[in-house]
């Protein structure tokens, strides 16, 4: 007898994308609950709550927006090729405005040559220096760049010139590895597709609200600087412009910034760079030490940077799992102070410096007594923060039913009767809702997915903002 054939990938793929969709939609419904709260509390409790305005500031532009854009985009972008890259949410970032034949060592060596830097991954360690190089103004010549999207997938290699010292201003320009067979409308082949922009300075995003770079609205700019730095580097480089490639335009990219662009792409031509320097010079020449040799070298790191990102934990895995711990805090440290005035007043009133167990418990329509309740609750958290542990090894399993412990203790504190009787158990309401939306929003995400999910199953193609999509499907739009 046969045995039964095991469901496709795909199929499972799909399942969770619906689950995390409706995680995500729960998510930014709660979001947008508590906004509404935050906003009303803003304006009866004065400048006594002045906290809470960081608090909104964190759901709308890390929890809400970007939730809603994400679900929003799906159905008004484009799900095609069109010269625009995509943030992860799905708002048309950067204009591709530059094409390259040739292999990765090639590119590597002509960037390189031409004075550009191999930027970072984006990870923990790399963003936390390059928020505090921006704080101190201290140099970070290889800070990392944000992904954007192109063909379902973050960019392959990212490369960048500091300007002044300064993380904050900087040329950088991003590559994508076309699909194989992939031509440009009009019937071109290329290799790589590019897209760079010059940051001018650090703000807010127009759209999201979050922290990022804005960049200068002259692209054409950035794009001719490009291929002026890699002519000035390796003179046998050939370069012919696809002229009206598309149509001139006036835009904003996926953080606001206003962009401007003639729609000319040029195509830079990289096929005899590292042939032509092993022709002249034979073995490399010890000025080119960190330029043409270590590419050899290197080109096992440097072929898919971001292949290195998506096999390691996102950025978000991480996030999530410390939102997980300061949850299980915020309710060991209400507990734990609720047990204090049992303690320290038995049978009578609490001293006065220490708040009654009434008055810490952030729920207390809930049945039972508030040590009892504080108790579960503690347990329950606890028992999450085992699970994340097993999502932060890749088990996708232990990353749903984290998600529907964060969602039901989400449903039992909004629709809970009051928020204590005192500020601790208000401000203690107000920080677990925050942290559990917090944990419903990382976790449901397609980054954190598709991490679980190639454990599992390791080959499992990267989800993009475009998750249903495959690469192949992202062609030039013709028919």
């Amino acid at each position: 007898m046969r045995a039964a054939p095991r469901r496709p990938r795909g199929r499972r793929a799909a399942l969770l994308a619906m689950v995390d969709g409706a995680f995500t939609l729960l998510g930014a419904v709660a979001a947008g609950w508590l906004a509404l709260l935050t906003v009303q509390r803003i304006a009866t409790g004065g400048l006594r709550d002045w906290w809470l305005v960081l608090v909104l500031w964190v759901l709308l532009a890390y929890l809400l927006l970007p939730r809603l854009h994400g679900l929003l985009t799906r159905v008004y972008v484009p799900d095609y090729f069109i010269g625009r890259t995509r943030t992860y949410e799905g708002l048309l970032g950067d204009p591709v405005n530059a094409a390259v034949l040739g292999t990765t060592e090639d590119l590597h060596t002509a960037m390189t040559r031409g004075g550009w830097q191999l930027a970072d991954e984006l990870g923990f360690r790399s963003g936390l220096r390059t928020v505090t190089s921006t704080l101190a103004r201290r140099t970070y010549t290889t800070a990392p760049v944000s992904p954007l999207h192109l063909f379902g997938r973050s960019q392959d290699l990212t490369y960048q010139q500091e300007v002044e010292g300064s993380p904050a201003r900087r040329h950088h320009v991003r590559f994508w590895r076309t699909p194989p067979g992939w031509r440009l409308p009009g019937g071109a082949r290329v290799d790589w597709l590019a897209a760079g922009t010059y940051d001018r300075r650090v703000g807010l995003s127009a759209f999201t609200l979050q922290v990022t770079h804005k960049i200068d609205v002259d692209t054409d700019a950035e794009r001719d600087h490009l291929v002026a730095t890699v002519l000035a580097g390796s003179p046998e480089v050939r370069v012919r412009t696809i002229r009206h490639f598309s149509s001139g335009y006036h835009a904003r990219n996926g953080g606001g910034d206003a962009i401007r662009t003639d729609g000319h792409l040029p195509v830079i031509d990289l096929t005899d760079v590292v042939d032509e320097a092993r022709a002249v010079h034979g073995a490399p020449p010890p000025e080119w030490h960190g330029l043409a040799a270590p590419a050899r070298a290197l080109l096992a790191a440097v072929r898919d940077t971001g292949a290195s990102n998506r096999d390691h934990r996102p950025l978000t895995l991480y996030l999530g799992h410390v939102l997980v711990l300061l949850r299980l805090l915020v309710t060991a440290v209400v507990a734990a102070g609720a047990a204090a005035a049992v303690v320290l007043a038995p049978g009578g009133a609490a001293p006065a410096w220490l708040p009654a167990p009434e008055d810490l418990v952030p729920w207390p329509s809930a049945p039972g007594p508030p040590l009892l309740v504080l108790g579960g609750a503690l347990l329950a958290w606890l028992a999450c923060a085992v699970l994340s542990q097993l999502v932060f090894a890749g088990s996708s399993t232990a990353r749903l039913v984290v998600l529907a412990a964060a969602v039901v203790d989400v449903v039992v504190l909004l629709t809970a009767t009051t928020t204590g009787s005192g500020p601790l158990a208000s401000r203690a309401w107000t920080t677990a809702l925050v942290l559990d939306l917090g944990v419903v929003i990382t976790l449901s995400s397609g980054d954190v997915r598709d991490f679980t999910l190639r454990r599992r199953h390791p080959g499992t193609p990267p989800a993009g903002p475009r998750a249903r999509a495959a690469p192949g499907d992202q062609g030039s739009g013709q028919a």
